[in-house]
């Protein structure tokens, strides 16, 4: 059910921004459902579905795991690696809600700061990160498909 939610908020948000092979590419080889079950079964990894208060159907998720791909980490790191709610819960306060019980679960796993990365043109996502006290630690380049991005890393203290 994860990967249904990734792949429809994935889409969402960049439909009209990436090209419609990278998409399709970059859900296949990193939002399948053997990801997903990969991250609920690893200790040190946090998979946490939200669902709309009328049906349950799956309207937002997050995943925090062993730091990948954010450039240097140090002992206590881990790693955001998806917050997405879909466009129906805008304006509900899903995205803060999400990122309060993910600070809260990483600090349960004993990490004291959290690791995200982020396409550097999605201003929106940079702004809620800013507001909710990251700050940018370093730029990288995440391929997408076949696409080379520029993305941040933001850093928060937990």
């Amino acid at each position: 059910m994860v990967s249904l939610v990734a792949g429809a908020s994935f889409l969402e948000t960049f439909a009209g921004v990436l090209a419609a092979t990278d998409i399709v590419a970059h859900l296949a080889a990193k939002s399948s459902p053997a990801d997903f079950v990969r991250w609920s079964d690893d200790p040190y990894s946090v998979v946490m579905l939200a669902e709309h208060p009328d049906g349950a159907a799956p309207v937002g998720y997050t995943v925090l795991t062993t730091p990948a791909e954010v450039g240097e980490t140090i002992s206590g790191d881990i790693e955001l690696r998806r917050i997405y709610t879909l466009d129906l819960s805008r304006g509900t306060g899903l995205g803060t809600m999400l990122m309060a019980q993910a600070i809260s679960d990483a600090r349960a796993l004993g990490a004291n700061r959290m690791l995200l990365g982020v396409f550097a043109g999605n201003k929106r996502a940079c702004t809620f990160y800013e507001r909710q006290g990251f700050t940018v630690s370093e730029a990288r380049r995440f391929k997408v498909g076949a696409t080379w991005h520029d993305d941040l890393v933001y850093a928060r203290s937990l």
